[in-house]
């Protein structure tokens, strides 16, 4: 495909996320089942019927341009979901697994914000304002489901897979002193959880998962206006 045009650079990635949807929808039943925490489950099991949601939105989409919504892999999520595939075969701790899965699943959010930030904002300069709105809605729920994976990690589950490291005298160090840790620099509950228990987090998430942010992508995608 030619990228000559916004238009055909807004379509390009409207592809990417229908492979990235796709991919997720597959995904996202083996992340629940190897979860442990009741609330783990419960918000992947939303999100899973969420995505379908979201997959239906971009059928929408494809219809009023008269495009095909296939064409396209994203190696981007492949990649992303082979980490979590990989870490589920781990012999690990179901509380630290809890702790691993989350961290998994807020790349795959923080990948959909970038992604959809663009395309919403490319839907506006190009005029599809219904397009827009549909895009809207779910850059909305997957800034909602990061915020409810880094609650969960910040006030249950990082709280209990940091129990071993208690026994062992191993708290603390490095990770009281850093405010992300392994969160990738987008403010994924999993790295936040490496403040000790009795700190009170000075905030969910940084500016790429917040909805005050406007979710903007490096690319030029917004959030909200």
């Amino acid at each position: 495909m030619e990228l000559d045009t916004l238009q055909a650079l807004y379509l390009e990635g409207l592809r990417d996320l229908y492979s990235a949807e796709n991919q997720i929808m597959k995904a996202l039943p083996k992340m629940q089942k190897a979860a442990s925490s009741p609330e783990v489950q419960e918000a992947f099991a939303t999100h899973l019927a969420q995505t379908e949601q979201q997959i239906q939105r971009l059928e929408r989409i494809f219809a009023d341009l008269g495009e095909k919504p296939t064409g396209k892999h994203c190696k981007g999520m492949e990649g992303l979901i082979a980490e979590g595939a990989d870490l589920m075969k781990e012999d690990a701790d179901p509380d630290v697994m809890d702790a691993g899965l989350i961290a998994s699943a807020q790349h795959v959010e923080h990948y959909e914000m970038a992604g959809y930030g663009t395309v919403r904002t490319y839907a506006e300069l190009l005029g599809f304002d219904d397009h827009m709105d549909l895009l809207q809605q779910t850059l909305n729920e997957e800034e909602e489901t990061d915020q409810i994976l880094t609650e969960i990690a910040l006030t249950s589950v990082n709280l209990a897979a940091m129990s071993g490291d208690e026994g062992d005298g191993r708290q603390g160090g490095m990770g009281d002193e850093m405010e992300g840790g392994s969160g990738s620099g987008m403010g994924s509950g999993t790295g936040s959880g490496s403040r000790t228990a009795g700190k009170t987090p000075a905030k969910k998430s940084m500016g790429g998962a917040r909805k005050t942010s406007g979710s903007r992508s490096t690319s030029g995608g917004r959030g909200k206006k």
